[in-house]
């Protein structure tokens, strides 16, 4: 009796179990469904980056997001995740190089140690000026780039202004001041020749570990732009900023090659056309919080220092001799966009 008792028991747990596991398959292939549009839903990307909710670039992506809704019909979606919810810019980007996000921001210092060619865009001095910069990323070279990434596709790219650098007790009015100076650098092998050339001691610091190590003196000063020194809090404790005016480095929205390859025509152009309007809207939030920045850090004191730039850019003339191969083929022909 009580084996008989204890096999239908079995049964009836065993039972259990399966309705239990046939419900968590039919709930999994739903989500899927609806994340891939599969049941006439909408498809939902996800876009991952480390960045506040008040920067340009965020605002830009937030507008791009809203763009694709509409020119979709509301088929794909956007689902942005700010601020390192998901993982940093660095983390972020490996997740899109392996399609578990399939969107991410990256800067192109970033991606120098995968497309070592990239590096050229980095390098100082290297455009003219503002409009010669756009010529080169929207023309044939920028778009050659945004197709050599590994396992991803770029899309559009975002201003991120001039670089400077900004430090707490020493300013610096000539090249020749930053000599044994410790500078923050981003994980760019251009960033940190860079500073090198010009006689300071490169430290790659991640960005959301600079403001403490500017406050405790780990490192004299960074470099980088006006709206990540007002947003970093940069300007609270660095009270010279040294219009070098150095490198462009742009911002690349990228999407996981995954991602693109299961997009149709049409969904390719829809998500296209989002990115580029986001990135004209981009500049224009990037003028703008410009002078926001440049005026809090007037408001808290901060001495903006000009600077004459020629003996800045022939510190760097070893540095640009010591590349070859593709990086000084497409350094040339940078410098050759009229």
């Amino acid at each position: 009796m009580s084996k008989m008792f204890s096999e239908r028991t079995s049964r009836i747990i065993g039972g259990v179990l399966l309705a239990l596991l046939l419900v968590s398959l039919g709930f999994a292939y739903h989500v899927r469904a609806r994340q891939q549009g599969d049941d006439g839903g909408s498809r939902i990307l996800k876009l991952g980056h480390g960045l506040p909710t008040d920067h340009p670039v965020h605002e830009a992506m937030m507008h791009m997001a809203e763009r694709l809704a509409e020119l979709s019909g509301g088929k794909l979606q956007i689902q942005v995740y700010p601020s390192g919810m998901i993982g940093s810019e660095a983390e972020c980007l490996k997740q899109a190089q392996n399609g578990q996000i399939d969107l991410a921001k990256t800067s192109t210092a970033v991606l120098e140690s995968s497309v070592p060619e990239i590096t050229a865009i980095g390098l100082p001095y290297v455009f003219r000026d503002e409009e010669h910069f756009w010529k080169v990323l929207n023309g044939p070279i920028g778009k050659e780039l945004a197709e050599r990434l590994p396992a991803m596709r770029g899309l559009v790219y975002y201003d991120a202004g001039t670089r400077n650098f900004y430090t707490t007790k020493k300013p610096i009015r000539s090249v020749d001041d930053l000599k044994g100076l410790k500078i923050r650098t981003q994980q760019s092998r251009s960033a940190m020749d860079m500073v090198s050339a010009f006689g300071g001691a490169p430290t790659p610091i991640p960005f959301g570990e600079l403001y403490t190590a500017l406050s405790q003196g780990t490192v004299d000063g960074a470099e980088n732009n006006l709206p990540s020194f007002e947003t970093g809090r940069h300007m609270e404790v660095c009270k010279y900023f040294t219009f070098s005016e150095h490198v462009m480095v742009p911002d690349l929205l990228v999407v996981s090659r995954a991602t693109w390859d299961s997009l149709s025509k049409e969904e390719r152009r829809w998500l296209q056309t989002a990115a580029d309007e986001s990135g004209v809207l981009e500049r224009k939030l990037w003028a703008e919080a410009d002078e926001r920045a440049l005026a809090r850090a007037k408001e808290l004191g901060v001495e903006f220092i000009k600077v004459d730039k020629a003996p800045f850019a022939k510190k760097m003339e070893k540095l640009y001799e010591s590349y070859t191969g593709e990086t000084a083929d497409l350094i040339r022909r940078i410098r050759e966009v009229k």
